[in-house]
C-alpha cells in the first residue's frame, strides 16, 4: 500500500479511528492533515506520527463551523498542495433518549456535524479530484446507517443520511475515476464508546458478547480497512458501505 506524495485530509483525527488511520497512512508515505477540535490532542497526534518518521500537520477546527473548516483546508493545502484523498471521519453521537424527547437543538447539532459537514467536505475536495481524474474519499457511517436503532434518533437519521450522501457523490464522481465509499464501524474501542457509561470495560464486555466474533473491535482494525478503501488497491471499489463489525450487521440486530 503506497501513499507516497499523497495529501490525505482526515477529520476527527485526534482520537479513535481517525487517529489510527492517520498514523497508518503516514506510515505508508502520505502527507497527512489532521483536523479536529482539540488542539492539544492534535499536537500529540502529530508528535506520534513524526516520531515514527511520518509527515503530518494539525489544524484545530470544528467541522461544523464552515469558516473554521474552510480555513483549515486552505492552510493544509498551502503546506501540502491539493487534497488527493479525504477521510470524513468526524462525528458526534448525540444524546440517548426517546424520539419524542429529542430537542430540536440536539437534532440539528448532530445533523450539522455528521451530515452537513461531510457534504461541505465533499463539495470542497471533489472538484480538484475530478479535474485530476484521481482521488478517493471515505466517509464514516455506522451500523446505524443500515439499522433503525432505538433511543438516538438524531444519530441514526444522520448516519442513514451520510451513507446516501456518499453514494450520491460516488455515482457522480465515478466517471472521473474518483471513488467515494462509506465505512461502517461496529462496536469499536473508541472514546465514543466510553460515552455510554462509567465502566468502559463492562460496556465493552457486554457489547462484545453480542458480536459473532465474541469481542468488540479496535480502532486499528477499522483503520486497516479505511486505509485499504482509500488506497489504489481498492481502485474498482466505489459507492460501497463496508462494515467492520465482527459479523454483527450481517447476522443479527444489535440490542
Amino acid at each position: 500500500m503506497d501513499f507516497t506524495g499523497a495529501h490525505v485530509l482526515v477529520t476527527g483525527a485526534s482520537t479513535g479511528i481517525g487517529l489510527a488511520t492517520a498514523q497508518r497512512l503516514a506510515g505508508y508515505g502520505a502527507h497527512v492533515s489532521l483536523v479536529a477540535r482539540n488542539a492539544s490532542k492534535l499536537a500529540e497526534a502529530v508528535d506520534t506520527i513524526e516520531a515514527a518518521g511520518g509527515k503530518a500537520h494539525a489544524f484545530a477546527a470544528d467541522v461544523g463551523d464552515p469558516a473554521a473548516f474552510d480555513a483549515a483546508v486552505d492552510a493544509a493545502e498551502a503546506i501540502y498542495g491539493r487534497v488527493t484523498h479525504a477521510f470524513a471521519n468526524a462525528g458526534t453521537g448525540g444524546t440517548f433518549g426517546p424520539l419524542v424527547d429529542c430537542p430540536d437543538d440536539v437534532f440539528e447539532a448532530v445533523m450539522r456535524t455528521n451530515v452537513t459537514a461531510v457534504f461541505r467536505l465533499l463539495r470542497r475536495v471533489l472538484p480538484g479530484m475530478i479535474a485530476a481524474r484521481q482521488g478517493s474519499v471515505l466517509v464514516t457511517g455506522s451500523l446505524a446507517s443500515e439499522r433503525g436503532l432505538p433511543m438516538n434518533p438524531a444519530y441514526v437519521a444522520s448516519k442513514h443520511a451520510v451513507l446516501g450522501l456518499a453514494r450520491a457523490a460516488a455515482v457522480e464522481a465515478a466517471p472521473h475515476n474518483v471513488r467515494v465509499n462509506c465505512l461502517l464501524p461496529g462496536f469499536i474501542e473508541t472514546p465514543m464508546l466510553h460515552q455510554l457509561g462509567d465502566d468502559p470495560a463492562h460496556i465493552a464486555a457486554r457489547m462484545g458478547a453480542t458480536v459473532p466474533m465474541g469481542r468488540i473491535g479496535s480502532a486499528d482494525e477499522a483503520a486497516s480497512v479505511a486505509a485499504f478503501l482509500l488506497s489504489d488497491l481498492a481502485a474498482h471499489v466505489t459507492a460501497q458501505a463496508v462494515a467492520v463489525d465482527g459479523g454483527l450487521l450481517g447476522t443479527m440486530i444489535p440490542r
